[in-house]
């Protein structure tokens, strides 16, 4: 059974850093699309990054060159690092997986969020 479980979240002011986590179970990372989502309340879901199985990442244009993705093979866990925060960033923020080696518009499997907040 897959399982995704997030941890990290918290307040901080604008311009610090948070690192998100993600433990997988149930299958491998490195073999799997993995992903980062966003959601505030009234909005829909937002894409932040993802990475394939070979590691190639991309990055929603909003947090390109503040976070990255990244994946721990020895430990089955997904990371976002973010950095320079901002008020906007403030979300509950969600690791999303695929049994598919590279990334598409879908995600079978889905954690259960960590709120972030970030405040000006």
């Amino acid at each position: 059974q897959v399982q995704l479980v997030e941890a990290g979240g918290g307040s901080v002011q604008a311009g610090g850093s948070l690192r998100l986590s993600c433990a997988a179970s149930g299958y491998l990372v490195r073999y799997y699309c993995s992903a980062w989502f966003r959601q505030t309340p009234g909005k829909e879901r937002e894409w932040v990054a993802n990475i394939d199985a070979d590691g190639t990442t991309e990055y929603a244009g909003s947090v390109k060159g503040r976070f990255t993705i990244s994946q721990d093979r020895a430990t089955n866990t997904l990371y976002l690092q973010m950095n320079s925060l901002k008020p906007e960033d403030s979300a509950m923020y969600y690791c999303a997986s695929d049994p598919m080696r590279y990334c598409s518009s879908s995600f079978r499997y889905w954690g259960q969020g960590t709120q972030v907040a970030v405040s000006s």
